[in-house]
């Protein structure tokens, strides 16, 4: 999946990501305003995900699915909310900051997967490359695709995302659950710098 985005803009966000964190923490004050980010792509509604690691450790992971803040202002929201309101998390320090890695996930657009069988569900779904959002009744939770890395096996990933949602992780087989899929486009501060 392409955003459209260029390496300029894509820098661009990741250094707006570190430099709100920054902020946040007292390090420095905001360089960027929101007229640097009149451009039309930066204006587009996005689903965003900002995930920090520390050493290759998973130290924050927020985001919206649907798109509803114009690309620029959700990766401010959650490059904040990674770094300050995660609740598996503690909120970072001023010592981690140096430390931290930003990745922006920019998604697609969720689309409802049909499917007859759980089967038929483990046939249509694509390691590594889909997103996954995985509800029944109130309980929802995703996984970007990048968790495939950690969980390849379809059925492992289905039912870690389960009880990822306060689900029982087998539910998928055994009642019909809503399944919606997305692509992602991802970008590090180490692939672009």
């Amino acid at each position: 999946m392409k955003t459209g985005l260029t390496k300029k803009q894509k820098q661009m966000l990741l250094k707006l990501a570190r430099n709100t964190i920054a902020h946040d923490l007292g390090l420095e004050d905001l360089k960027f305003t929101a007229d640097v980010f009149k451009e039309k792509i930066f204006q587009e509604k996005r689903g965003v995900f900002v995930t920090l690691e520390i050493f290759k450790n998973l130290r924050g992971c927020i985001g919206n699915i649907e798109p509803v803040y114009p690309l620029y202002e959700a990766v401010i929201r959650n490059a904040h909310e990674a770094a300050f309101d995660d609740p598996r998390f503690n909120s970072l320090t001023k010592e981690e900051f140096r430390d931290i890695e930003i990745e922006i996930s920019v998604l697609t657009v969720p689309q409802q997967l049909e499917y007859s069988t759980f089967e038929d569900l483990l046939k249509k779904i694509r390691p590594g490359k889909d997103g996954i959002i995985l509800g029944k009744g109130f309980f929802k939770a995703t996984y970007l695709p990048q968790v495939w890395d950690d969980l390849p096996q379809k059925e492992q990933f289905l039912s870690s995302l389960a009880m990822k949602a306060g689900l029982d992780p087998d539910i998928w087989k055994n009642e019909k659950v809503d399944i919606s899929v997305y692509e992602v486009e991802k970008f590090t501060e180490a692939d672009l710098s």
